[in-house]
């Protein structure tokens, strides 16, 4: 599933790639990618407006339109944000398409293209296409198809139509303190890992970058989240931004489905400390990386940088006179 710096990579392409651009037509493939409203009222709610803004909450993307409106996306667990030439698509678009530049134009170009939709051919899993005044493009494509849209109507916030935002915890690169994480963590018997999976504590943190933060912390993924010291937490907030950082300076991990914006694949995979690398030799000792299941959930770990019980060398007995 793409995390935080997936979802950023994304965000980032399409902010320079969409910014100013208008929304022609759209034709959705699957009814089930959209979320709100429902289709009918999204097909037609989306023609005319211009893209602004492109913002991320946790996994969310959250895109601004103009005149109060938005679009919302959450990729899930293969979803992907494309934006796509017309000759990539197989598509014959006419001259007076391309020219088409403004807003104002966005009813005769939408018919146009309405037209030009029919000889596109559609590329495997594409779910909702937005033909753009450009001429290009942007594609929602899911293989699993548990990724969802929304469109947000002027008048409400993106919290509005997805209830579930409200709920999100700290925003990891920006607001994440060893204090927010002491007072998460309080009381609690649940494993570490688990509990930095927790969307109502930090968002956007999944899988990969869970394991990778835990390893440069020295942190066994099973400690019970409340017995985590204040110094290995001081520890944990600085590795988890750094981890993230560094994803992101990466274009993120592609390790199925995940590309940008553009259909470029992440780097970070090649990078990483432990994540998919169970029974091959640890970057900083050599013993080799083990993987459990947790939750449900694989993590991966060296049980020499990560040891399951902290080492407390004992005192120096003197010798009885």
């Amino acid at each position: 599933m793409p995390e935080l710096p997936e979802v950023e990579t994304v965000k980032r392409g399409l902010q320079l790639a969409l910014a100013g651009d208008a929304i022609v037509a759209v034709e959705v493939l699957r009814d089930a990618s959209i979320a709100f409203p429902d289709v009918d009222a999204f097909i037609a709610a989306l023609p005319g407006h211009k893209f602004g803004q492109v913002l991320r909450r946790g996994k969310y993307l959250l895109i601004e339109l103009d005149r109060g409106a938005g679009l919302a996306c959450h990729l899930r667990m293969s979803g992907r944000l494309i934006v796509r030439e017309a000759s990539e698509s197989g598509a014959r678009v006419s001259k007076p398409a391309r020219a088409a530049k403004a807003a104002t134009k966005a009813a005769t170009t939408a018919t146009k293209l309405a037209k030009t939709a029919k000889t596109i051919r559609a590329p495997q899993f594409l779910r909702v296409r937005i033909m753009l005044a450009s001429g290009r493009e942007l594609h929602f494509e899911d293989m699993r198809v548990f990724g969802r849209l929304w469109f947000k109507p002027k008048g409400k916030t993106f919290e509005d139509v997805i209830p579930s935002l409200v709920q999100l915890g700290v925003e990891p690169l920006e607001s994440l303190t060893s204090a927010h994480l002491s007072t998460a963590f309080k009381g609690k018997n649940q494993a570490v890992k688990t509990a930095l999976l927790d969307q109502h504590i930090l968002a956007g943190v999944g899988n990969i970058y869970a394991d990778e933060s835990l390893f440069l912390s020295g942190i066994h993924p099973t400690i019970a989240a409340g017995k985590v010291t204040d110094e290995q937490l001081n520890k944990l907030v600085e590795n988890v931004q750094l981890v993230l950082s560094r994803a992101i300076e990466s274009g993120g991990s592609t390790l199925r489905d995940y590309t940008d914006s553009s259909g470029v694949n992440g780097n970070y995979q090649n990078l990483a400390w432990v994540y998919g690398r169970e029974g091959e030799p640890c970057r900083q000792c050599s013993s080799l990386i083990e993987r459990i299941k947790l939750n449900g959930r694989s993590s991966h770990f060296c049980i020499q940088c990560q040891p399951l019980k902290r080492k407390i060398s004992k005192p120096i007995r003197k010798p009885k006179k």
